[in-house]
């Protein structure tokens, strides 16, 4: 069985540019385009990993996260940060809500694809 991830970015380059990413590592993806069509989406297909941007529209990653964290269906869903401007007290704090990693865009491929990989591999996430 495919391991789902959802993509949340604004951008919809950039989540049509990861989605045929990780389209070829046989991953199944879904799309969102702002944190409240984040949790909706999560809550309903419950995806393994979800690559989350910071900064959007409506809700950004924060609160979007937040919001996951309180409901039992999608609290342990892992979630991956992604962010065009790092800055280490956004990133810590996220780390420390329970995030699993921050990644700094433009994406390094090798990086992106590792952390994706070892995130998915630790098995934390249970229904």
């Amino acid at each position: 069985m495919k391991k789902k991830i959802l993509i949340v970015d604004d951008d919809a380059s950039i989540v049509r540019l990861l989605s045929l990413r990780l389209q070829t590592k046989n991953y199944e993806v879904l799309k969102a385009y702002d944190g409240l069509e984040c949790v909706k989406i999560a809550y309903k297909e419950v995806p393994n990993l979800i690559l989350m941007d910071i900064k959007m529209p409506k809700c950004d990653g924060i609160g979007a996260f937040e919001k996951l964290l309180q409901l039992d269906t999608t609290r342990n869903i892992p979630v991956i940060f992604m962010t065009a401007y790092p800055k280490t007290e956004i990133m810590t704090q996220l780390l420390k809500m329970g995030a699993k990693s921050c990644i700094s865009k433009p994406f390094i491929s090798v990086d992106f694809e590792q952390t994706i990989a070892t995130t998915l591999e630790a098995g934390e996430f249970r229904y």
